[in-house]
């Protein structure tokens, strides 16, 4: 007996991974026929009114019906609670945990030990929170985990909120980072676990940095304010007037045009009318969406007072800047 089960489960085993390599067709005569040996295992299948066997609906998927499987190695009682994972082909029971975050792969790992320190987890999880790092384009030493990796940035991270130069310092002391303008633009530009007051505090003093990290945004064929919103939640606007904003804006202006060069010779658009717009558009913004502005600016001033400054530009496209604006909302909320 002892025997004959440990074929059927390698036969399970082995179906359950054929399931990754196959067509959709076969996937799913493969899974019809697991499921089957699953439910004659645990005893007995399910018979309709006439006494036959009840016949499975159809299911049209492109993968294995992980949902199915599970129902059916509990034999339908819902009492007996979730399945030991390390019952199922080793394909499955990760793509379970792949649903998890950190914090509850930690704990599955005190259950099923091998799942839940799987290296592929792991590595998952770190690529899906900080989407560039410079090791991950380097060969791994040996011993190399990346559980540990996890741990590491979420440290750094947590030191970067609290001291940008430490945060930093401290990805660089483990390697995780190379100190290059472009590899620290990129780690910042696919990272959103860093706060961003002190990414503006950091940004303004490493203007390398910021000046990477503005080519890396792409405003091709996007509308001016659509373009300026995207950038301002990449790199947070400051809340006053100053030197920094005036940056911000210029650099804005230039990449916006290096990315539009159609549109600048249609429209006769220049660096130079493009920070004049942006002003305008945050100015705007100010107006319409603030509590404490009673008389909101209408459409036929914004379109005098931009034309003031910026000659070249048509009534219709100011006009659309405005639309934008008063159905859309702040450029830098």
């Amino acid at each position: 007996m002892q025997c004959g089960g440990n074929r059927d489960q390698s036969s399970n085993l082995q179906m359950g991974q054929a399931l990754w390599r196959l067509p959709p067709r076969q996937q799913q005569q493969l899974q019809e026929e697991l499921a089957g040996r699953l439910a004659d295992r645990g005893g007995g299948g399910r018979y309709d009114h006439d006494g036959g066997p009840q016949r499975r609906a159809p299911q049209h998927c492109y993968g294995p019906d992980i949902y199915h499987l599970l129902r059916t190695c509990r034999g339908g009682n819902e009492r007996r609670g979730f399945i030991d994972l390390q019952m199922l082909p080793p394909e499955l029971g990760i793509t379970i945990l792949s649903y998890l975050n950190a914090t509850d792969l930690c704990l599955a790992g005190c259950v099923w030990q091998d799942l839940g320190h799987d290296e592929y987890l792991w590595q998952g999880l770190c690529k899906s929170t900080w989407g560039h790092c410079s090791i991950y384009n380097r060969r791994l030493p040996a011993g190399f985990s990346y559980r540990r990796l996890y741990l590491q940035l979420d440290e750094g991270s947590l030191t970067f909120n609290a001291s940008p130069q430490e945060g930093i310092g401290y990805f660089m002391s483990k390697g995780i980072l190379l100190d290059h303008p472009l590899e620290l633009a990129k780690f910042i530009f696919y990272t959103r676990r860093l706060n961003w007051k002190m990414l503006r505090i950091y940004l303004d003093e490493r203007r390398d940095v910021l000046d990477e990290l503005v080519t890396l945004h792409n405003f091709s064929n996007q509308f001016l304010p659509n373009a300026l919103r995207e950038f301002f939640r990449h790199i947070h606007a400051p809340e006053e007037r100053g030197e920094y904003l005036e940056t911000l804006i210029t650099k804005f202006s230039h990449r916006f045009c290096a990315c539009n060069p159609g549109l600048v010779r249609e429209l006769g658009l220049s660096p130079d009318a493009v920070y004049v717009l942006c002003y305008s558009l945050i100015l705007l913004s100010i107006d319409l969406t603030s509590p404490h502005v009673k008389n909101k600016m209408s459409k036929r001033e914004f379109i005098r007072n931009t034309r003031r400054a910026a000659h070249n530009v048509s009534d219709d496209f100011v006009g659309h800047l405005y639309d934008n604006i008063y159905l859309i909302g702040h450029v830098a909320a």
